[in-house]
């Protein structure tokens, strides 16, 4: 059972039943009860394709997932001692290269059965007991678009859900947030109803149905104020809230990818609490590929001053050098680069880096 608890109350988020980040403000706006965070959905990459693989090895050796994991757990006391209070894991990953359509490379924690593979569960495990004894949450993600194929049929789908719940409520792991899809409104053109989500549970207009079957399935079984795992499922960069999430999700996972200026995410949070079924919950950002940590006007303040959680995506520019990009394979998960070093700055500034009374 897991010593760090994640609970949602008026709006807040609260660790151990104290908020994140008490008493602090920054610039005016009340940074207490937040949830900063960054995508570092790698952390148990692999890729299950001969004919891929060979493309995340080492400067040094072959790509070797278990080295990838240590490398990330050895990373988070710093991560955390900057005042991260959470990141997002993917049990599907995400694009190694930042952006790409199309994914030959198989990273699955899930069979085509749905049922979840022994090897991913051990490599996030350790990554879930480092996060646990640390204070931090995990926003631990399901599926994401280009792998969800890797499942046969929907009912696989469905399986894997189960699994993943299973799973997580039998270790009692109190600090984990699930977002069920990753950007579950992905789309290749302009015509809305081209998702890129094979399976149609996992795009809209049934994206609240499994966030749903989640919490009905977790409920009652978990030790904490809510009895179960809190839920959601994220929308593509500028991708708006529905209502049936509103309604459904305990918190709300928006993205600011493609939003050209900071006015525009300021009209998607606002937009995602005027929509009908929402009722206050938490507003995370938790991907959003704008840096610019030396300008006031960034995306990062702009969300806090709408009272809505931030967290950075960064990927590998071509050419860039090893120690660029959280979710680029083979990664550096240390802060060992100007870019990743202007966004912890920037936390540390805002949060004083004390995110969680566990600190």
């Amino acid at each position: 059972m897991s010593t760090t608890v994640v609970s949602i109350e008026g709006g807040d988020f609260r660790v151990n039943g104290q908020p994140t980040y008490a008493g602090r403000s920054w610039r005016g706006n009340r940074i207490e009860g937040l949830l900063l965070n960054s995508r570092m959905v790698q952390g148990v990459f692999d890729d299950l394709n001969p004919a891929t693989r060979s493309q995340w090895d080492y400067h040094d050796g072959p790509w070797d997932p278990d080295r990838n994991t240590d490398v990330f757990v050895a990373a988070m006391p710093e991560w955390h001692g900057h005042g991260l209070a959470a990141f997002t894991l993917n049990l599907q990953g995400g694009s190694p290269r930042g952006y790409s359509k199309e994914q030959p490379w198989h990273n699955s924690a899930f069979d085509a059965d749905g049922s979840l593979r022994n090897d991913y569960r051990l490599r996030t495990e350790r990554i879930l007991d480092a996060a646990d004894a640390l204070g931090m949450v995990v926003i631990l993600g399901l599926f994401y678009f280009g792998q969800d194929e890797r499942l046969r049929d929907e009912a696989a789908v469905v399986r894997a859900v189960d699994e993943a719940v299973d799973w997580l409520v039998d270790r009692q792991d109190r600090h984990v947030l699930v977002e069920v899809a990753n950007e579950c409104d992905i789309n290749d053109c302009a015509f809305e109803g081209n998702f890129r989500y094979e399976h149609a549970v996992l795009a809209p207009p049934r994206e609240a149905e499994l966030v749903e079957h989640v919490q009905r399935r977790s409920a009652g079984r978990l030790d904490t104020p809510a009895g179960r795992l809190l839920a959601s499922t994220s929308y593509r960069g500028g991708g708006r809230l529905q209502p049936g999430l509103a309604r459904l999700a305990d918190f709300v996972l928006l993205h600011g990818n493609g939003l050209d200026e900071p006015r525009h995410l300021v009209e998607l949070i606002d937009h995602a609490r005027a929509v009908d079924g929402y009722h206050g919950q938490p507003i995370v950002v938790n991907e959003d590929d704008h840096f610019d940590f030396d300008r006031d006007d960034n995306h990062f303040g702009t969300a806090l001053s709408r009272r809505a959680s931030w967290g950075l995506f960064d990927y590998r520019f071509p050419g860039e050098g090893f120690e660029e990009g959280y979710q680029s394979v083979p990664t550096d998960w240390s802060i060992g680069s100007e870019r990743k070093r202007g966004f912890f700055r920037q936390l540390r500034a805002v949060t004083g880096g004390n995110p969680t009374v566990n600190a």
